[in-house]
């Protein structure tokens, strides 16, 4: 039987606890939860990944990542991910679980990047948009309404005028950077949103495929996402039933 945690008591419980009914985390529930308990029971957040037997990767501890090889470059050429024992690299490992796909077509694309250009004090347009949606994307399933809005940063009509609209929405923060960020949530975190609505709902294994199939570098160069400060979405903030929450020019920009 597993022994409970007994290490570093006060990281883990920075990381766990979550409430995962919270409408950011309630989508990654299911995989989420049962990792949060692994990784408690065993107190190693590598062997609570790997125990899952969902990626098509390993999780190894981040001292195996060779001293000047990049990291993605790393895990392509080893299907090991180099992991450690916080917040990031726990949300890392879960969009794995539940995005396997996805998470190897971005990777398939860093590493060609840099194999191409090598490793530069700036990464270039396909590397920063492969680095912003791995840390920072969020996939959003909408009516053409929102969409229109959300195009011209409209927010007064995407949040007020259509707001009964959000009720048809799917949105999945994919980014394990934004993830994190939602276990403290404050109103300035904004995610970039594909620039290109799914069709309908879908379950996992449907986005998976669908969203590693749009993933090529010509598209990527363009750029072809969009700001949302999540904190608007209906439900996501008790303040936002104020219409004058909206009126913050520093979150909700022209």
């Amino acid at each position: 039987m597993a022994k409970p945690w007994n290490g570093n008591l006060p990281e883990i419980s920075r990381v766990l606890n979550l409430d995962w009914r919270l409408p950011w985390f309630k989508d990654w529930a299911t995989t989420g939860q049962k990792l949060e308990q692994e990784w408690f029971q065993t107190g190693n957040l590598l062997a609570a990944l790997n125990l899952s037997h969902m990626a098509p990767v390993q999780f190894v501890p981040q001292d195996q990542l060779p001293a000047g090889m990049a990291y993605e470059a790393y895990i392509f050429k080893t299907k090991q991910v180099p992991t450690r024992h916080n917040a990031h690299d726990f949300f890392n490992g879960l969009c794995w679980l539940r995005f396997p796909q996805t998470k190897l077509r971005l990777n398939s694309l860093q590493a060609q990047a840099i194999e191409e250009q090598g490793v530069q004090s700036h990464r270039g347009p396909l590397r920063d948009a492969l680095t912003l949606l791995d840390e920072n994307a969020a996939l959003l399933l909408a009516p053409q309404e929102l969409w229109k809005a959300l195009q011209e940063k409209n927010w007064h009509a995407m949040f007020l005028d259509h707001r009964a609209a959000w009720a048809q929405t799917q949105l999945i923060v994919f980014g394990h950077a934004a993830l994190e960020k939602l276990i403290k949530p404050y109103k300035g975190i904004t995610v970039h949103v594909l620039n290109i609505p799914l069709p309908s709902r879908m379950n996992d294994t449907e986005i998976d495929s669908w969203l590693c199939q749009q993933l090529q570098a010509e598209w990527l160069q363009t750029k072809p996402y969009l700001p949302l400060p999540v904190m608007g979405l209906p439900a996501w903030s008790a303040d936002n039933e104020n219409p004058d929450f909206y009126e913050d020019k520093s979150v909700f920009r022209d």
